[in-house]
């Protein structure tokens, strides 16, 4: 992991801490996943070497909360960040043609949290839930991205606006479309 990262994360934990809301909210997809099982796969073991250094950047940005969706790549990707800190996910469970639904619950669950919020979401919920945090758009991860993560800093007064940063984390994203 660069060494940046947590000094990053720490600058802008301190920005918007002692509020009741989310000093900090880390938004990633899932890591990659396997091709079975087919209706709910597991992560593949690049996707566990992905979810495992999401811990340790979790770990060094004091990650407080986590909110995952009900599918298996999204809990196995926090899993291991979960475990180190002793969390429970909140799983926002996802519906079918129920998209903006979804992200509106879990803008909810985020805003009800407190402290710095880990949210492992899909790679059509991602740029959605960063919008609805933050009110800016951002490009959303391609099939084939799993490792950009994007860190909303909440604005600190009801006139601010948000802070949005994208950072990759494990191996490089390809170009969409490649494999």
């Amino acid at each position: 992991m660069p060494r940046w990262i947590p000094w990053l994360l720490g600058g802008l934990m301190a920005w918007g801490s002692g509020t009741a809301a989310p000093s900090l909210v880390l938004v990633v997809r899932h890591a990659e996943r396997a091709a079975e099982p087919a209706g709910d796969p597991t992560l593949a073991p690049e996707g566990v070497e992905r979810a495992a250094l999401l811990a340790q950047i979790g770990i060094d940005a004091g990650i407080d909360a986590i909110v995952t969706s009900q599918w298996r790549r999204t809990q196995e990707t926090a899993a291991p960040l979960a475990r180190a800190r002793g969390l429970t996910p909140q799983v926002v469970a996802t519906r079918k043609g129920e998209l903006p639904a979804h992200v509106a619950e879990v803008a909810a669950a985020v805003q009800r949290l407190s402290g710095r919020v880990l949210v492992v979401g899909h790679s059509n919920t991602v740029a959605e839930i960063v919008k609805a945090l933050s009110g800016r758009a951002v490009p959303a991860p391609c099939e084939n991205q799993f490792g950009w993560a994007y860190v909303v800093q909440p604005a600190v007064d009801a006139g601010g606006s948000a802070a949005v940063m994208r950072l990759q984390y494990g191996a490089p994203n390809p170009v969409c479309g490649e494999h």
